[in-house]
């Protein structure tokens, strides 16, 4: 069978059109979703160290560690029933729910001292910060142009990310001048006041597709692929905060310092990059690239008493992290209908939170056996475990229209063979 000199071969899958064709990103109502954004992050990072800190101060080490671990785990536990109630009472009524569960219990958070009590502040606003990630990120995908999803996430990352970065050493830093009062207000009021922002946000949940929920999700392979390859680099996120200041020594602390600025930078910076190569020529094949990176700064980091293997595997590492958090979020959004996009959130979140998790308590136990820098080496190995799914993911076929193009987005997994 012969073609016809004139056919013209497909594009991928998730091509763009023609640069003259393309969409506005920053629209209205993306601005103004930015404005809570930047409130449930100011608010969650200005006491993510503070509220640990206060708690030792009332029960030792072991109350902090209560605190976060209640914090995290009733995000976790907000992220998987998160999709439902979108669902059930729309985007913008859960993110307006979430901002003030994250806000109203910091105001009282000093109110006591006791360790119970700083738990249960814990956990609300746990609950309240998945429900603001989740719904607020599935809002964000509808408001970004498909044909140019992946730059408009990439911006997301940074507007989101800034603030985080500046928070986390401001509250510490107004604890020592201010006290815990003024830090716990402070972060309250910044999630209170954002909910203002949201009414002026439209709620587009869709009323009438099927959506596909999150244990479904786990099992379509379309979804649960992105999912593994994030979930192994986030695992080394994880690592790299939790013990790089311990496996370097004590003499090199300043490299320590600029290695974990210079993961974040080189995240955010590469995230830009796959954003704005994904919507040319698809994310797709930004995913094993992502992975291998990944792995291959933080086998670099293993030779710890190196001052330059630090910075430089901490800089690979944040590049390949960044391709995997834009390819990753972009690939999953592209796979389902707008109605599912409240699951593509969690998800994502979810292998964000958890490989992070599991990654710092798997590592810390490896490393007591093998010491830091084969603990390192041996990580980054197993990272490579995701190599399966990333290398199914690199091969997209594309959905020709009648006039020979590529659809811009994939077709939603409801509607096509799961695997």
């Amino acid at each position: 069978m012969t073609t016809s000199p004139n056919t013209q071969p497909a594009a991928p899958v998730d091509a763009p059109p023609p640069a003259s064709d393309r969409p506005t990103l920053l629209s209205r109502a993306l601005l103004l979703r930015f404005v809570s954004m930047i409130g449930a992050s100011l608010s969650f990072f200005l006491l993510l160290s503070v509220v640990p800190a206060y708690a030792a101060e009332a029960g030792g080490g072991g109350a902090a560690g209560l605190a976060t671990g209640s914090l995290m785990a009733a995000t976790v536990l907000g992220e998987l029933v998160t999709p439902r109630l979108v669902a059930r009472f729309g985007y913008r009524v859960t993110l307006m729910a979430g901002l003030f569960l994250l806000g109203a219990p910091a105001l009282v958070l000093t109110v006591s001292g006791n360790v119970a009590w700083i738990v249960a502040v814990c956990l609300v606003r746990g609950l309240g910060f998945a429900l603001t990630i989740v719904a607020g990120g599935a809002l964000t995908a509808t408001l970004i142009p498909a044909e140019r999803r992946g730059e408009g996430l990439a911006l997301v990352g940074v507007v989101s990310g800034v603030p985080s970065l500046i928070a986390l050493p401001l509250g510490l830093w107004l604890v020592t001048h201010t006290g815990y009062g003024t830090v716990a207000v402070l972060g309250g009021a910044a999630s209170l006041a954002a909910i203002v922002s949201v009414l002026g946000l439209p709620d587009r949940q869709p009323k009438s597709e099927e959506s596909v929920g999150v244990f479904r999700g786990l099992r379509t392979g379309a979804l649960l692929r992105p999912v593994i390859v994030f979930a192994a680099t986030a695992t080394a996120t994880g690592i790299l905060v939790t013990f790089l200041p311990l496996a370097v020594p004590s003499a090199s602390a300043g490299v320590v310092a600029v290695a974990l600025f210079v993961q974040p930078a080189s995240s955010t910076l590469f995230r830009w990059v796959a954003g704005r190569y994904g919507d040319r020529h698809g994310s797709a094949r930004l995913v094993l690239p992502g992975l291998l990176l990944s792995a291959a700064g933080l086998l670099i980091t293993a030779a710890t008493g190196s001052a330059i293997a630090v910075v430089t595997g901490a800089a690979v590492f944040g590049a390949g992290f960044g391709l995997a958090q834009n390819a990753t979020l972009t690939l999953m959004y592209a796979r389902v209908s707008p109605s599912s996009f409240g699951t593509v959130s969690a998800l994502w979140n979810l292998a964000y939170d958890g490989g992070m998790g599991v990654g710092a308590a798997g590592f810390g136990i490896l490393a007591g056996v093998t010491g830091y820098p084969w603990a390192f080496a041996v990580t980054a190995l197993l990272m490579l475990g995701a190599l399966a799914p990333a290398l199914r993911d690199r091969r997209t076929t594309s959905t020709p229209t009648a006039d020979g193009a590529a659809t811009a987005v994939h077709p939603p997994v409801l509607d096509a063979d799961p695997r």
